[in-house]
């Protein structure tokens, strides 16, 4: 039982049997609004995903951005915050201790004693939404939409919490080992990349593959600035809010996540110039994006000059791993594998390396930290924690999706047909435009005059022209 009372100053103090505290009424506040910030993270991938797509299946993207955060906060409910942070947990995966939130109110919480455990199972739930949404975005133009909503639920409950337990949980192997995640390095990017990668070995290759009938540009890439300019914004709350406190480690941590943007941004942009000769709007936004990945986790852990490094190594790494779904023949159409997976494993690695006590120390965490303070078995553990996360994600995947083939209507691989039409108007009968065009793609040309029929919401509106004075008839005289 805990006990509430208010000092002069209007803070929480708390005290149990064993300990007492404050909850902070600022820090409380900044993980609140760093909440809001890292939900609209959640859209801006759907709207991300959508602009690189064919307008055909632009709108399934920005659907399943919205079903994911619906999804995971029942799952979140109902036992993942208790998977991933129940006090009763094993080095592995927790109890049900706090099932459908059962007592998760006023007590201290697991990240930290100057927030109350709702505010920081909110926070938490931002990410165990996100990362999903990351991950299946490689069923891109090829999946049915229903069993998406099965396949997130059990994903977040085998996957997802396992890992956020293990390196966020104090009972975790990875936090009793050492190692450091500020912000979901393993547990949200490296499962992430590493389960798009398992989904796209699945499904298979797009209709069309190998042809140019796939080397298609992105249909808006005003949506793929949108998406970047939304997770960028949400990303000071994503790391920045990780510190679950107001103060300076925070404020470091916003730092060097815009710094690591920026330079990963600029340098993906020249890496692609080097070959085309053109300022690519697209490349810019996809190098930002490897740049947040890759400082991740280690935002709360270095400082602003190895920011410059993070983002200047994921840049370049990043843009160079794209070239792996040629070499190994998979149809990742956006890349996932190569900006979540591979962008995690390098901020895992400099983080290892650039990791500072001293940096930690702002709000008092104590680490032992990485090469640069002489500590030399942190990046071993580190690796150990990208390697687990990393197989683990993509074992697991793998006999979720199988298991879902075996279910006939739970297989997630659309027809041919679905694929050519799109999925937006087969699988949802909404488009993310009002357009036509479909059916002068699809019908032969003498067709084109049988008659017209409305589509969306409305009741069916059919009719045929059957000669020019029809319309001559109906047309008011000209002067």
């Amino acid at each position: 039982m805990v006990n509430i009372t208010w000092d002069s100053s209007g803070d929480l103090e708390w005290s149990n049997a064993t300990a007492s505290g404050v909850y902070n009424l600022g820090d409380i506040a900044w993980t609140l609004a760093s909440t809001a910030l890292v939900w609209i993270m959640i859209p801006g991938v759907g709207f991300f995903y959508s602009g690189l797509l064919r307008r055909k299946n632009a709108l399934s993207m920005i659907y399943l951005s919205m079903m994911t955060v619906a999804m995971v906060s029942f799952q979140w409910f109902f036992w993942g915050y208790s998977l991933a942070f129940s006090d009763g947990a094993n080095k592995y995966i927790g109890d049900l201790k706090y099932f459908a939130l059962r007592n998760v109110l006023e007590q201290p919480s697991m990240g930290s004693t100057r927030v109350p455990a709702i505010v920081f199972c909110v926070f938490q739930l931002m990410f165990a939404a996100i990362t999903p949404m990351i991950a299946i975005g490689a069923v891109a133009e090829r999946s049915r939409l229903g069993p998406l909503l099965v396949f997130v639920f059990v994903w977040s409950t085998v996957v997802y919490d396992p890992i956020a337990c293990w390196t966020w949980n104090s009972n975790g192997w990875s936090f009793m080992l050492g190692g450091l995640d500020f912000a979901g390095g393993t547990p949200v990017h490296i499962s992430s990349g590493s389960a798009a990668l398992a989904i796209s070995l699945y499904l298979g290759k797009r209709r069309g593959y190998g042809t140019e009938r796939l080397a298609y540009k992105p249909h808006n890439t005003t949506y793929v600035v949108l998406g970047t300019i939304f997770l960028w914004f949400g990303w000071f709350g994503f790391n920045g809010g990780s510190a679950l406190s107001a103060g300076l480690r925070a404020t470091q941590a916003c730092i060097v996540t815009n710094l690591a943007a920026s330079v990963g941004g600029l340098t993906w942009m020249l890496w692609d110039y080097r070959l085309e000769r053109k300022w690519s709007v697209v490349g810019f936004c996809s190098g930002a994006i490897a740049g947040l990945v890759a400082i991740t986790p280690g935002s709360g852990f270095v400082g602003s000059p190895a920011a410059v490094l993070f983002g200047f190594m994921a840049g370049t790494v990043c843009n160079f791993a794209t070239q792996l779904k040629f070499l190994f023949k998979y149809d990742d159409t956006l890349d996932i594998f190569a900006s979540h997976a591979i962008g995690g494993i390098v901020g895992n690695v400099l983080t290892g390396l650039f990791a500072q006590a001293s940096i930690a120390a702002n709000d008092g965490t104590v680490i032992p930290g990485g090469w640069l303070d002489h500590n030399y078995r942190q990046l071993g553990i580190q690796l150990a924690d990208s390697v687990s996360g990393l197989t683990y994600s993509f074992v697991m995947t793998t006999i979720i999706l199988w298991l879902m083939h075996f279910t006939p209507f739970l297989c997630l691989r659309c027809d041919e047909e679905t694929e050519i039409i799109g999925v937006d108007d087969v699988e949802m009968g909404e488009f993310a435009y009002d357009y036509v065009g479909i059916e002068s793609e699809l019908m032969p040309r003498s067709e084109y005059n049988n008659g017209a029929s409305g589509g969306g919401r409305e009741p069916q509106h059919t009719g045929t022209i059957t000669a020019e004075s029809d319309l001559e008839k109906d047309s008011p005289a000209v002067a």
